[in-house]
């Protein structure tokens, strides 16, 4: 195998979404229909390979939440495979790449082999929220949104949790289905366990599953509603702002009144 990748050799980072497959952007597109390889995560709408060309490689290296899977290191290693034979590799990861994604570390260690390295951005998942009329900012209600990991490298909940549920912030938690005792009982240690929360699994796709309760009862909210990953936890006044609005139309009550969850 040639140290040096072949010159027609690129990879092209892009955002898959968060699942549906028409919220991909136009340069995404674009690139999937010139790909020769694509490596994609299992949280990338398999949808999104029809748009490939006949004859392109399809290659899934997806890392799934708490199971063993591929390493990093293997993704590593077979975009170094692929590149010495030239070409264009697509690597298609769900949501954003940058956001909490490991997009960063493919990019460094393509530009290390001298591969010519593009990255195209995707919609988070934290933006599915406001399809259920959960909206991430809302004038005097959140300054601001804090997003944070649930589960940092060693395993750990993220201090930054504590800071953040200090402001007016919208907290937008990935990766923290496992981590729903501890982050409960932050919440309840500073007083804050009524705080509007909603967990998100498969924000966008068909299956999508919502359920809005309170930060204190987390725990409750994802066992009663059999919520798991993947799925984000929002928490802050925004989340009730919806089922206000749905009340004052008559439409439909408060989810806020339905004891003690409700799911969408």
């Amino acid at each position: 195998m040639n140290s040096v990748p072949p010159a027609s050799s690129e990879l092209i980072l892009i955002g898959a979404g968060p699942g549906d497959p028409e919220l991909i952007t136009v340069k995404a597109w674009k690139a999937l229909q010139r790909a020769d390889i694509i490596l994609y995560d299992h949280l990338a709408n398999t949808a999104l390979l029809e748009m490939a060309r006949p004859g392109c490689e399809r290659i899934c290296v997806g890392k799934r939440p708490y199971q063993a899977a591929i390493t990093q290191e293997e993704i590593h290693q077979l975009i170094r495979q692929k590149a010495a034979k030239g070409g264009m590799i697509i690597r298609l990861k769900g949501g954003d790449p940058f956001i909490f994604g490991r997009g960063f570390e493919e990019v460094l260690f393509a530009r290390q082999l001298g591969l010519r390295v593009t990255y195209i951005p995707g919609i988070t998942s934290m933006q599915t929220a406001g399809l259920l009329d959960i909206p991430l900012t809302h004038r005097a209600i959140s300054e601001s949104i804090w997003i944070v990991t649930g589960t940092k490298k060693d395993g750990s909940l993220s201090a930054d949790l504590r800071l953040a549920l200090q402001s007016k912030a919208t907290v937008v938690i990935y990766m923290g289905m496992k981590k729903l005792p501890e982050i409960a009982a932050l919440y309840r240690d500073e007083g804050a366990a009524g705080m509007p929360a909603a967990i998100i699994q498969h924000g966008s796709w068909t299956c999508q599953r919502v359920a809005v309760g309170t930060a204190g009862s987390l725990v409750e909210l994802a066992a009663m509603q059999e919520l798991s990953h993947p799925a984000i936890i929002v928490i802050g006044e925004v989340v009730g702002l919806g089922a206000a609005a749905e009340q004052k139309s008559h439409r439909t009550v408060s989810l806020f009144q339905l004891p003690p969850a409700a799911i969408i």
